[in-house]
């Protein structure tokens, strides 16, 4: 087990910002704080590209050698005024003055053309000190790195208490046995579109994974047309590589999309083993209030991808049967609540307005009709805040902690923290924990902060808590250190 150095606590504002490097070569970067520039730059990119431009969101690093829309002072303009749509990039041209976007355009080329020196320094900002330990209210937590040497960590599972499975976006599978990363990818797993926010996302075993030896993906699936949408499977690992492939869910083809984001994707089994996933709007908002369309809702099949005879729209010609709950914008995170058996569901909202909500069958969750938001480039996505026919959430942030992951905390290291939820923050790079009583949340602390955008959590065997970390890319194990102490 690997020891974390010296962390720092920034806070970083929501993703509003996105266009995508095209390799992974870098430029360097001298930051010019005094810059008119750096101030837009703080509120409208650090989420998608990193405080000092190198640290790789959804956006992907700015140092790139070559910018995959262009790196000229011309097309970064474009990119910034005009959008780009289909990543996901709003246009701000509307919004920001001319001469804000010409500031932005040369605080990010001036950037651009900085000391290799001086960017390798930077790059060890944000680690703790080996064996560091933090204090919460409840508990001193040990903070160890458990596995490091990944890329883009997507989720993280238990097989056994010996064994866990981490997805990696890019469309790799990686076994874990004994707290060591096996070398090689899982062989033959399916072929992902790896762009954007695509690529391979949730893993998951069955609920008796033990005796039948299913485990479940779900990935954005590209057409020969290059359009995609998420699409789950399941197959078994022998010998190191995925057999027995089996579709469970594939959407109608002519709902695929040319956009790259909003893929949602998470998976939980309820009491009746039924499986429930999510799925984002795509970047087409207004799909997400119709049932005929896969995009913007919770779906609920069986394990071997049939449709239970209790789903809310089964048996209507005009409505996709799989779908449970709908008007969702991108749901990120699903977990059920250990006592009441709840399902709960965390939806990364745009600029502002990421919601908790618990998910009922048949539910409109209103987006994008309501939401307490905005679009990133500031302008108005809706003035309504709720309306008849449509559930508020449990919860919600403003501003934007860029929710992700959730899970209820079940194990023995920190009794405590026993159903308590545990909330994953992209933008806000931080891990949260939410105390629940009767569907409502009492009380939120910041548990971990700084280390990295944070992915996924998940409740280990041993008690343990493990969370995934997106720049840096790896897993961290966090432990009791010692009595609790209340």
């Amino acid at each position: 087990m690997k020891p974390l150095s010296q962390f720092c606590r920034a806070f970083l504002p929501a993703a509003l910002c996105l266009f995508s490097a095209a390799c992974s070569e870098t430029v360097t970067a001298q930051v010019p704080a005094n810059h008119p520039g750096a101030a837009l730059y703080t509120t409208y990119c650090t989420g998608c590209h990193g405080v000092n431009l190198h640290q790789s969101g959804s956006g992907g690093s700015l140092l790139a050698r070559n910018l995959k829309h262009g790196d000229s002072r011309e097309e970064i303009h474009r990119s910034i005024a005009d959008g780009i749509p289909k990543m996901g990039m709003p246009a701000y041209g509307e919004t920001l003055s001319t001469r804000q976007l010409n500031d932005l355009v040369e605080y990010i080329a001036v950037s651009r053309s900085g000391d290799v020196e001086a960017l390798q320094q930077t790059k060890t900002v944000g680690k703790v000190r080996s064996h560091d330990r933090i204090e919460t209210l409840d508990y001193n937590v040990q903070v160890d790195v458990w596995i490091d040497g990944l890329s883009t960590p997507w989720a993280v599972t238990f097989l056994d208490a010996n064994t866990a499975l981490v997805t990696e976006k890019r469309g790799t599978l990686r076994l874990v046995e004994n707290g060591k990363l096996h070398p090689k990818p899982v062989e033959g797993t399916p072929e992902v579109t790896d762009g954007g926010q695509g690529g391979l996302l949730e893993v998951a075993p069955d609920p008796d994974h033990g005796t039948n030896g299913w485990i479940y993906l779900s990935y954005s699936h590209r057409l020969s047309n290059n359009k995609a949408m998420t699409r789950v499977v399941r197959g078994r690992i022998q010998n190191h590589r995925w057999t027995n492939e089996q579709v469970l869910f594939e959407a109608p083809h002519s709902t695929y999309l040319n956009t790259r984001h909003h893929y949602g994707s998470r998976f939980v089994f309820d009491d009746e083993k039924y499986l429930y996933f999510a799925i984002g709007d795509r970047g087409r908002q207004d799909n997400a209030q119709s049932v005929r369309l896969p995009n913007g809702k919770i779906h609920r099949v069986t394990r071997d991808g049939n449709i239970p005879v209790d789903n809310p729209f089964a048996g209507q010609k005009a409505a996709l049967p799989s779908v449970f709950s709908f008007g969702h914008r991108n749901p990120q995170g699903l977990s059920i609540h250990p006592v009441t058996g709840e399902i709960w569901s965390s939806e990364h909202g745009p600029r502002g307005g990421d919601e908790l909500n618990i998910i009922r069958r048949g539910v409109n969750y209103g987006w994008p009709v309501i939401s307490y938001g905005i679009n990133y480039n500031g302008s108005i996505i809706t003035r309504e805040r709720e309306l008849p026919g449509m559930e508020q959430p449990v919860w919600f942030w403003r501003p934007s902690t860029g929710v992700c992951a959730i899970e209820f905390y079940t194990g023995s290291e920190f009794p405590y923290w026993q159903n308590h939820l545990l909330v994953a923050g992209l933008a806000s790079r931080d891990l949260r924990l939410l105390t629940i009583e009767g569907g409502r949340v009492l009380h939120e602390e910041v548990i971990l902060q700084g280390l990295g955008r944070v992915r996924d959590v998940s409740n280990g065997p041993d008690g343990a808590i493990y969370v995934a970390l997106n720049s840096p890319d790896e897993i961290l194990r966090l432990s009791s250190a010692g009595e609790a102490i209340r």
